[in-house]
């Protein structure tokens, strides 16, 4: 005789399992720092570079073309934009995971049951007795069938809130993409158009030391100078053609760089070269410290990851507490498929389930205390991301304003050392200065050029990193 358990008794058991169950380990969690510097060095001018949109700022139509070009064929970009495409659907997913399950299914088997046990001993019984009912075939099942996991703890949902922000960070990656995209391409198209102003240079240098070798020779049929003159001036202009060489394999390479950039092969690259030394570093603003966390999206990305760590504490906490879900369904069954259609073969349940952790949780505290250091980490994440977007802008304003003095200061020597190779070439033929003269004179002159191009460079790569820096160009 089957004994029917007390519902009191059940009662109290069910209450041991879900007080049991509740009791959640205590952690340590921590709150983000959002606090920055009020200005960059006591500057107070609200006005940002970064509001610009990137067509403005760089006005170059050659690198316009470029950088929208890339923006449509970049292979990484292309490749980060499908990974927001597999974000968006982890979110079809997690809210699937809350939302009924209903499924439809059928099975079929022939069935030969144990002798000794009760369909068994009823199968031997329709054997002996064929007039008690029909032959034994097997067992047919078709139907239906539902579970619903109720969230009273909002895990799941939770869960699904966390794949949405983190869909969202996905997007502030693709943003941060674009911003370092438009500023290499920058970068390197600055690069490239002041290489070729470096190739003309070298070039004029070396019609300058050509003719100058050309004198030495004379001076030396005239016997006033000696064949180490002729050696000295012949060995610079070799030097300079092997320095135009370097430049010029340097070239096809920024050039391969912007095509690769660009998601397209080698081939020449549109640019002007004749407004390098024009290109203005002035009137950059860098408005205030506050407005990086609205601009720069790497914080943004970083902000939304601290949100959805938040959220996974809160759902690896919910593992701790008891779990509802009901369970049903409805279809047909008969030993005999022919049965299947008939309105007795109709079977149906409904059911409910509750399951509780009571007894080894290590698996489910592990969870929860990794969600929970993994919030921590995110904390510092999220401020090691403003504190480095704060140095960055700091360092490229700095860089700006120095090079600019710099691009003065050796501009003014440029000028000086162009004038005294003309001075010097004048003293060398009216037998007033030495070929070492002449020699030191052209070689500081073609060195400061060279330094000259390398500073407006270092003023335009700042340009460019400021702008980034303060989140320009995503949007």
């Amino acid at each position: 005789m089957t004994k029917i358990i007390n519902p009191k008794i059940l009662y109290y058991l069910l209450s041991i399992i879900v007080i049991g169950s509740c009791k959640v380990p205590a952690i340590t969690s921590k709150q983000e720092n959002t606090s920055t510097p009020a200005t960059y060095n006591n500057l107070q001018d609200t006005t940002n570079i970064a509001n610009i949109k990137w067509t403005s700022y760089f006005k170059d139509p050659y690198l316009i073309e470029l950088i929208d070009t890339a923006l449509k064929n970049n292979q990484e970009l292309n490749i980060t934009l499908q990974e927001i495409e597999m974000s968006k659907n982890e979110i079809m997913a997690k809210k699937g995971e809350y939302l009924p399950f209903l499924r439809f299914g059928g099975s079929a088997a022939a069935v030969k049951e144990s002798k000794y046990s009760w369909n068994g001993m009823s199968e031997e019984d329709l054997k002996a007795n064929p007039d008690k009912g029909p032959k034994y075939i097997g067992d047919f099942i078709a139907g239906t069938y539902f579970s619903w996991e109720m969230d009273f703890w909002k895990k799941l949902h939770n869960a699904k809130k966390a794949a949405a922000i983190r869909y969202l960070s996905t997007i502030e990656g693709k943003n941060f993409m674009v911003t370092n995209i438009i500023a290499e391409i920058a970068s390197s198209y600055y690069e490239l158009i002041g290489l070729d102003n470096l190739l003309n240079i070298l070039q004029q240098n070396i019609e300058l030391q050509t003719n100058a070798l050309q004198l030495v020779k004379l001076e030396k049929e005239a016997a006033k100078v000696s064949q180490l003159a002729v050696n000295r001036f012949e060995a610079q202009l070799l030097n300079t053609k092997n320095l135009q060489y370097e430049t010029q394999q340097k070239i096809i390479e920024a050039e391969n760089k912007i095509n690769f950039l660009l998601g397209r092969f080698p081939q020449q690259v549109k640019r002007n070269v004749d407004s390098f030394n024009n290109l203005a570093t002035d009137n950059l603003y860098a408005g205030l410290p506050s407005q990086l966390l609205a601009n720069r999206p790497d914080i943004r990305k970083a902000e939304l990851e601290l949100a959805a760590a938040k959220l996974d504490v809160q759902v690896a906490k919910a593992n701790f507490y008891p779990s509802f879900s009901l369970t049903g369904g409805l279809g047909f069954q008969a030993y005999n498929p022919l049965y299947l259609i008939r309105p007795d073969a109709i079977l149906f349940n409904l059911g409910g389930e509750i399951m509780a952790p009571l007894i080894n949780k290590n698996g489910i505290k592990a969870t929860y205390f990794n969600a929970n250091a993994n919030q921590i980490q995110a904390v510092y994440q999220f401020q090691q991301s403003i504190l480095n977007a704060h140095i960055e802008v700091v360092n490229q304003l700095s860089r700006i304003e120095k090079y600019n003095k710099s691009y003065e200061t050796k501009a003014k020597e440029v000028d000086i050392l162009t004038q005294s190779i003309t001075i010097s070439n004048s003293l060398f033929r009216s037998a007033r200065a030495d070929y070492i003269e002449v020699l030191l004179t052209q070689r500081e002159a073609l060195d400061s050029k060279i330094d000259l191009i390398e500073i407006k460079l270092k003023q335009l790569d700042a340009k460019v990193n400021l702008y980034k820096a303060l989140g320009g160009g995503w949007n």
